[in-house]
């Protein structure tokens, strides 16, 4: 019963762990929406050590490098807290948004700088997460001017992905469930049975033995008593 117990937390254990993965990956790599103000634009050489798998690559065209000029986006959310984006190309590489334009978008990005009132307010549509102490940045993909600072975006393509994405786990679950029943559910059977068989004819082989045994026992008491006499 303590196996059986102690199987079931390390199942759900690691399932819980699979799921905390899922959601991180999911929450990482699509997009999500800022509504901020612009305060400054600029490029900084920028060493890339352990925190690579955070940054993309190079823009198209430049070589690689542990030191890379990274163009940044500086800016401040309606509650008066900073952030600060990176920007640079994805190309053809994960995540898949297909980035070539980090140039064009630092020229958008030093066009709607708002340091005074009144203030241009601009969605910026990014990935990532911002890690101070790793220096993680966000990475911007696109800019477009709002109305102000109360607008609300509706995450059209989060919606339809992770719906897209609901609907790809239901159906392998149950082509799973399917394959299961028909392929290996007959065989578990067919193993409990051969299985119940082997009890059977060990049962059977015991009892016959211990017949054996008996009979010999017998035998050797008949034996023992007529050497006495």
């Amino acid at each position: 019963m303590l196996k059986l117990i102690t199987w079931t937390r390390v199942k759900w254990t690691l399932r819980g762990l699979l799921a905390l993965i899922v959601v991180l990956f999911l929450h990482y790599t699509l997009p999500q929406h800022d509504i901020v103000r612009i305060t400054d634009v600029y490029n900084r050489i920028t060493q890339i050590g352990s925190n690579r798998l955070f940054y993309a690559a190079p823009d198209v065209g430049t070589g690689e490098g542990d030191r890379r000029d990274i163009r940044f986006i500086a800016a401040v959310r309606p509650n008066g807290k900073v952030i600060v984006y990176r920007n640079e190309d994805t190309g053809w590489v994960w995540p898949p948004y297909f980035k070539y334009d980090s140039s064009n978008l630092q020229a958008e990005a030093a066009q709607f700088e708002s340091t005074s009132p009144p203030y241009r307010w601009v969605s910026i549509t990014h990935y990532g997460w911002r890690i101070a102490w790793l220096s993680i940045y966000p990475n911007a993909v696109a800019i477009k001017p709002v109305a102000g600072p109360d607008v609300r975006i509706i995450p059209w393509a989060n919606i339809i992905i992770l719906t897209m994405l609901a609907l790809l786990v239901f159906m392998a679950r149950r082509m799973w469930l399917q394959f299961r029943e028909r392929a290996i559910d007959p065989l578990l059977e067919d193993a409990g049975e051969a299985w119940d068989k082997v009890d059977e004819h060990s049962d059977a082989a015991r009892d016959h033995a211990r017949g054996l045994w008996q009979r010999f026992r017998a035998w050797l008491a008949r034996w023992s008593g007529k050497s006495r006499r």
